[in-house]
């Protein structure tokens, strides 16, 4: 069965925003579902002054027999209250009254987080399939109607109640099809962004780590997953020399693991002599100055981290399996380079004491110490530790009793109790105080 199908990245941000992000998943989607003989199209609602118009023209010039809908992002996070459900179920109401004959079939990170809470919000979908859809999503097309066939991650209705089938996590990654990006125009993304490239590469699934407050070995298995490398470059290649692409983010949950995977693609891109630039996110103790030069060479233009702790206590709360020590040699060894790097951390953490937020300071004053040389410290990043479902932080709130039963974790939730509810504002003060007296050459007064 050969359908007209359309592929829409809900809102992912709040309200028209400079930052864009490629809907890298959706077009990859799209890929499979083109080679399956359906005929595609896509919108992405993040990306024009007026979404709904956008999506109304398309929905009426189409007329596509499914649309296929991703929530990417639940809210901004970013310490805000602010949540992107509403606008969700505003498009799915919106579809169904502008094309109401039209199947809804709903999907992404978002989504997989909430399925059967979604599905009772939004009676207007038909389906929904959570976690991975290379496979699930074309073989649920592929018999689509009322009783559809029994597929990986399946979401549906029976007898008033919500069935979720398991999802898949097992894709095998040396199959996997690179988005084909004549599907959705590449242009209007780049040189936008400041913060991070709006354009992602997919090298690799799945995370080991057992971070308190994490989702991705929940939604996409514990056993990292990797494409070959030469395959990796090969998509860098096309996006170099076909479309222009000079800067990207690896989307890899963390991308330096397992040790010689990176190395592998660094080594590549400069055997084809690719003058590209990329990011990611790295495994602090899984450096070293060997591949730190590599990754330099080979264009790493910001080691991002995520350490989360910032001090001791922190670190082994949140469940991050790092030492204070290993922390800090990454930020040695980096500060070496011309490469800029930005820090994240959670701040009032489970135990926070008045010690442990002294110890936080001087972490941040340790790191621009570290980083004053070459001035190559972007930004530390504080936030407050978001509550979602199925983590260690949230049996840890609900055991504390700061979350109960009652408690919508829908919405954005954050871990932040007394007495140091107010602590992020200090750790702010300081880091951009240090932060502009780095970058203006100006000594901190003690």
């Amino acid at each position: 069965m050969k359908l007209r199908v359309l592929l829409v990245q809900t809102p992912s941000v709040e309200g028209i925003s400079s930052e864009r992000v490629y809907p890298l998943g959706i077009v990859l989607l799209a890929t499979h579902l083109k080679r399956a003989g359906h005929e595609v199209e896509i919108v992405d609602m993040n990306i024009g002054f007026d979404p709904y118009g956008d999506l109304q023209e398309k929905l009426m010039g189409f007329r596509p027999e499914v649309v296929c809908l991703s929530l990417r992002n639940i809210d901004p996070l970013a310490n805000k209250t602010s949540s992107l459900v509403p606008p969700f179920l505003t498009v799915i109401r919106f579809i169904a009254a502008v094309l109401p004959e039209a199947w809804l079939i709903v999907g992404g990170t978002g989504f997989s987080l909430f399925p059967e809470r979604l599905l009772c919000e939004a009676p207007q979908i038909h389906f929904g399939i959570v976690g991975e859809a290379e496979y699930s999503l074309p073989a649920l097309l592929s018999s689509l109607g009322p009783y559809p066939p029994p597929v990986d991650g399946l979401c549906r209705r029976e007898s008033g109640r919500v069935l979720v089938t398991p999802p898949s996590s097992t894709f095998d990654m040396s199959r996997y099809l690179p988005p084909s990006r004549d599907l959705w125009d590449i242009l209007p993304y780049l040189e936008i962004n400041s913060y991070v490239p709006a354009v992602g590469i997919e090298a690799k699934r799945g995370c080991p780590f057992n971070c308190a407050y994490c989702v991705y070995p929940g939604l996409q298995g514990k056993k990292p997953r990797c494409r070959p490398a030469r395959d990796v470059v090969d998509e860098i290649e096309v996006l170099r020399k076909e479309y222009g692409v000079n800067s990207f983010h690896f989307t890899d949950p963390v991308l330096n693991i397992p040790g010689g995977y990176l190395e592998e693609i660094c080594q590549e891109i400069l055997r084809r002599k690719l003058r590209v630039k990329w990011d990611g996110f790295f495994r602090e103790a899984h450096l070293d100055e060997k591949n730190v030069h590599l990754f330099e060479e080979a264009g790493c233009e910001c080691f991002s981290f995520s350490p989360d702790g910032l001090c001791q206590e922190a670190l082994d709360v949140l469940g991050k399996g790092l030492t204070e020590g290993e922390v800090l040699r990454a930020a040695e060894l980096v500060a070496g380079t011309e490469v800029i790097s930005v820090y994240h951390f959670m701040v009032n953490f489970p135990g926070q004491t008045e010690k442990t937020c002294e110890k936080g300071m001087r972490m941040i004053e340790r790191l621009y110490e570290i980083h004053a040389k070459k001035r190559n410290l972007g930004t530390i990043v504080l936030n407050n530790i978001r509550i979602l479902p199925g983590t260690l932080i949230e049996k840890m709130a609900r055991e504390e009793g700061f979350i109960d039963e009652q408690t919508d974790l829908l919405y954005p939730v954050y871990y932040n109790p007394k007495p140091f509810e107010n602590f992020r504002y200090r750790l702010e003060a300081l880091s951009l105080c240090e932060n502009v007296f780095m970058w203006k050459g100006v000594k901190t007064a003690k």
